[in-house]
C-alpha cells in the first residue's frame, strides 16, 4: 500500500489481523474506514480464490474503537429510554453493529431491543421493559 513504517499481527486460529500504520498518519486517519473496507475486500478475494479461509483485518485499531463507540452510544441511549420512558432508535446500522448493540444490552434489566426496517435501512428501536 505504500507505507515505509508499519507493523503486521496475524492471529490464524482466530482468523483477525493487525494492522499498524505509523506513517502518513494524516492519510491514513482520514481514510481509516475506507482502508479497513478495501483491505479486507482484498483478503476476502485471495482466500476466495485460494479456497482457503479469509482473515479479518484491523488496522490501527479502527474496529475496537467502533465497537466500543457503539456500546456507549447503545448504554446511552439506554439511559435515555429509562429517564423519558419513550423508545429510541438508532441510527441505520449493518448487521454487526446492530448485534453489538443487542449484546450490549441483552443483560440490561430495564430495557428491550428490536431491529426494524429492510436492508440497509435497518436500524435498532430500544424500548423500556413494561412494568406489570
Amino acid at each position: 500500500m505504500g507505507f515505509k513504517d508499519y507493523r503486521v499481527e496475524i492471529d490464524e486460529e482466530n482468523k483477525k489481523g493487525l494492522i499498524f500504520v505509523y506513517d502518513n498518519a494524516s492519510l491514513v486517519k482520514e481514510n481509516l474506514p475506507n482502508l479497513v473496507e478495501s483491505v479486507n475486500h482484498l483478503t476476502q478475494m485471495i482466500a476466495r480464490k485460494s479456497e482457503s479461509s479469509a482473515i479479518f483485518f484491523d488496522i490501527n485499531n479502527y474496529r475496537q474503537e467502533r465497537e466500543n463507540l457503539i456500546a456507549e452510544l447503545a448504554k446511552a441511549a439506554a439511559k435515555k429510554v429509562i429517564s423519558t420512558g419513550e423508545s429510541v432508535s438508532l441510527p441505520a446500522m449493518n448487521s454487526y453493529e446492530r448485534r453489538l448493540v443487542h449484546v450490549t444490552l441483552a443483560v440490561h434489566p430495564e430495557v428491550i431491543t428490536e431491529s426494524t426496517g429492510e436492508k440497509k435501512d435497518r436500524y435498532v428501536v430500544i424500548r423500556k421493559i413494561q412494568e406489570s
